[in-house]
């Protein structure tokens, strides 16, 4: 899978479609063509001192080999962004975030959704009022 490099790449994925995961931040863009998928990473100076940085960036990596391999699309820029609990969550959850907002920015539901959150017509906000 190609790098992205150039700034312009990355400022175009971060008006994107994004989804946020505990471990992790996945911005997604397609760029109208069929070529291969193109990755990127970044991690804040929030996230801890180079070497921290540089081990989520390693995580992410080897999270990206493993799961956007198989399910990337052709024709898409993706960035993958560390948050600080890159550094700690489990390998299985890792995976697991990334696969769930893979899923999710690409428009395929997972499960069952959040059930505890009311939807826009019960909460009453769009009923008229009198």
């Amino acid at each position: 899978m190609d790098r992205l490099r150039k700034r312009r790449d990355f400022l175009a994925a971060a008006r994107a479609r994004k989804r946020a995961e505990a471990g992790l931040v996945l911005q997604a863009r397609p760029r109208g063509d069929e070529a291969p998928p193109r990755i990127g990473y970044t991690v804040t100076k929030k996230v801890g001192c180079a070497v921290e940085r540089n081990r989520a960036k390693r995580r992410l990596r080897a999270a990206a080999a493993e799961v956007l391999s198989l399910t990337a699309k052709d024709g898409y820029d993706y960035v993958l962004i560390g948050r600080q609990a890159t550094l700690t969550r489990s390998w299985p959850d890792l995976l697991n975030d990334l696969s769930r907002a893979l899923a999710s920015v690409h428009g395929k539901r997972g499960g069952a959704g959040n059930p505890s959150r009311p939807k826009r017509s019960d909460s009453g906000k769009d009923r008229p009022h009198g």
